[in-house]
């Protein structure tokens, strides 16, 4: 007896609560995580921080597992790599790329704090959590109990604060006000880690982050005093990124035609 298709995927990728579909891909040039969640029912999808370079992956896997992708999301203007959310819509036209209004980036959604993004019949609860860029955006899925925390909450650190918009009282206001204050066995999966781990849980980062641990005061000197390198792919990174990772074609000039 043959089985469906779309059975046989189930049986491994099913998140442990059987209701939603969840996968965690890694970019290993950047060390950036890529998430895809999807309904199991409908099995309408989202696709969180793809990676401009790793799309054509992204998208074999989502045919592959027979999803129908809704939206394309990213947690904030990356400084690291050239977001996925623009390329992806030349294989998916009728994905929709989705950011913080607060970044003033393009993107045919803009969303912000308190929003609600559906798909079948789950949702992402939007929280406003800036500190690293204005823009930065903490999703929720209280049906599988994880937050997708982007580069605000890491596992045992934080995002910087020292370009792009950042201010290390308003991230840790963030960080304590709106994500250390979920349920404490809820997951983390952050947007990037560099020590190969994968995912956290709330309660652990409350005990063991060695930042978040401090009182803010201290907080804000630790973070004035982390010497971290310029980000290697910022001035291109950035712009693309304000573009939904599709820099705008040059113009001609009319005396040269």
């Amino acid at each position: 007896m043959t089985t469906e298709p779309h059975m046989r995927y189930n049986a491994c990728m099913k998140h442990p609560n059987e209701s939603v579909i969840f996968r965690q891909l890694v970019d290993n040039a950047t060390y950036t995580y890529t998430y895809i969640l999807a309904d199991l029912k409908s099995r309408e999808a989202v696709i969180i921080d793809p990676v401009y370079e790793k799309v054509e992956r992204d998208v074999e896997l989502i045919n592959q597992l027979e999803l129908k992708l809704k939206y394309a999301l990213n947690t904030h203007v990356h400084a690291d790599h050239i977001t996925g959310s623009g390329r992806i819509k030349s294989f998916m036209p009728n994905v929709k790329s989705v950011i913080s209004e607060a970044s003033k980036a393009v993107a045919d959604i803009h969303i912000k704090d308190g929003d609600k993004i559906q798909f079948g019949n789950e949702f992402l609860h939007v929280l406003g959590t800036p500190g690293h860029t204005n823009g930065c955006l903490t999703f929720v899925s209280h049906t599988a109990k994880i937050a997708f925390t982007g580069d605000a909450l890491l596992i045992r650190g934080c995002g910087r604060t020292d370009f792009q918009q950042g201010n290390s009282e308003v991230l840790y206001d963030s960080i304590h006000k709106k994500i250390l204050s979920l349920p404490d066995e809820y997951s983390v999966f952050p947007g990037h880690d560099y020590m190969g781990r994968t995912s956290s849980s709330i309660g652990e980062e409350k005990r063991f982050n060695p930042r978040l641990t401090q009182n803010k005061e201290d907080f804000i000197e630790t973070m004035k005093n982390l010497n971290l390198v310029y980000p290697r792919l910022m001035d291109v990174a950035v712009p693309a990124n304000m573009v939904c990772g599709l820099q705008e074609p040059v113009k001609k000039n009319d005396e040269n035609k």
